[in-house]
C-alpha cells in the first residue's frame, strides 16, 4: 500500500493498492524445447572437439559451477555420513573432484563411439573379458550390474563390443529433447535400452526369457524398494537383480568402473557373485542385494569422487 502525501493520524488520506507482476514464468513445453535447443549445440560443439579436450572442458566447467549448486548439499551432507573422518576442505575437494567426474562423463557422451574398449594401447583396460566370453558363449540368460561410477556408459559399451545380446535398463530424462538426443547416442553403440517402468520391465523379462542378458545399475533410491545396509545405514534399493535371478536362474556379474586418468579407464568384470537359494524368496532377495551392495560400497571407498552422490540415496 502507497499513501499519497501526508499522512494525519487523525484522518489518515485514499490509499491505492499497488500490485507487482512477477515476470512470466515459461510453460514447462517451452522450457523443455529452449533446453533442449542448448543440450544439441553442446552436443554439438563437445561432438566437433578432439575426446580429451571434451573430457577436460565438460569437467573443468562442472568442477567451478557444480560445487555451487544447491544439490552440492546433498553431496556434503552424504559425504559426510559415509566418512565421518573426513574434515570439511577434504569434503569440499571431494565434491569438487566429483563434479569433474560428472563434467566429464557428460562431455564424452557425443563421442561413446570413439571408445574402443579392446583396442591394443587403448583409453579402456578392460580386465576380467573371461568372463564377458563365458556369459556370451555358456547359452543363458545373465544380468550385468555396476553404479554411477566414473563414465558408467562404458559397461554396456564393453559387452556390446563383445558380442553380447544386452539390454540396458535407464531412467529416461525427464527432458524428452534431452532424453531423445541421449539416446540416440547410446543406441548407436550400446544395443538396446529399456526404460525403468512397466513397458521397460517386460522388455528385461522378454530378453531373460530367451537368453539374453541385461545391464542394470543398482545405485538410485527406489522409495517402493527394501531397505538393505549400506555405508553403514539402511538405504531403500531396487530389489530387481536379485528377484530376476532367482526366477530366471541366472547368473549375476559385477562390473566395475574406474576413471584412472582424463578420459582413460580401467573396468573389471568379476566372476559371478555365488548364492545358493534357501528357498525363502525374500530371505534370498535381501541377502543378495545386501551382498551387491556391499560390493559396489567397496568400489566407491577406493574412489569416492567417481561416484554420484547428489542422490537423495538415504532417508534425512
Amino acid at each position: 500500500r502507497v499513501w499519497r502525501g501526508q499522512c494525519p493520524r487523525t484522518n489518515p488520506p485514499p490509499y491505492r493498492h499497488v500490485t507487482q507482476l512477477a515476470p512470466a514464468m515459461p510453460s514447462k513445453a517451452a522450457r523443455y524445447w529452449l533446453e533442449g535447443i542448448a543440450a544439441r549445440l553442446g552436443f554439438a560443439m563437445l561432438g566437433a572437439l578432439p575426446l580429451d579436450l571434451a573430457s577436460a572442458l565438460g569437467g573443468g566447467l562442472m568442477r567451478m559451477l557444480g560445487p555451487r549448486l544447491g544439490v552440492s548439499k546433498t553431496a556434503r551432507r552424504n559425504l559426510g555420513r559415509a566418512f565421518p573422518d573426513l574434515t570439511p576442505t577434504q569434503i569440499d575437494n571431494t565434491v569438487r573432484a566429483m563434479w569433474d567426474n560428472i563434467g566429464r562423463t557428460a562431455a564424452e557422451t557425443p563421442h561413446l563411439a570413439d571408445f574402443q574398449c579392446y583396442q591394443p594401447e587403448g583409453r579402456i583396460e578392460v580386465v576380467g573379458t573371461e568372463h564377458i566370453d563365458h556369459a556370451r558363449d555358456d547359452g543363458i540368460a545373465g544380468i550385468f550390474f555396476s553404479g554411477h561410477l566414473a563414465n558408467f556408459e562404458l559397461l554396456g559399451l564393453s559387452l556390446t563390443q563383445r558380442d553380447i545380446d544386452l539390454v540396458n535398463t535407464y531412467r529416461a530424462a525427464n527432458n524428452p529433447h534431452v532424453d531423445k538426443l541421449v539416446m540416440r547416442v547410446r543406441e548407436g553403440v550400446r544395443g538396446r535400452h529399456a526404460a525403468k517402468g512397466t513397458s521397460g520391465g517386460r522388455e528385461i523379462v522378454r530378453a531373460l526369457k530367451e537368453g539374453e542378458h541385461v545391464a542394470i545399475l543398482i545405485d538410485q533410491k527406489q522409495n517402493d524398494g527394501i531397505s538393505v545396509p549400506f555405508f553403514g545405514r539402511d538405504a531403500m534399493t531396487n530389489p530387481s537383480v536379485a528377484q530376476l535371478a532367482l526366477k530366471y536362474r541366472c547368473p549375476i556379474i559385477p562390473g566395475d568402473i574406474e576413471r584412472l586418468d582424463g578420459a582413460h579407464f580401467r573396468l573389471t568384470i568379476h566372476p559371478p557373485i555365488e548364492f545358493e537359494p534357501s528357498g525363502d524368496t525374500d530371505a534370498d532377495v535381501h541377502e543378495i542385494m545386501t551382498q551387491l551392495n556391499a560390493m559396489l560400497e567397496a568400489w566407491i571407498r577406493r574412489r569416492p569422487e567417481q561416484w554420484f552422490w547428489v542422490h537423495r540415496r538415504w532417508p534425512d
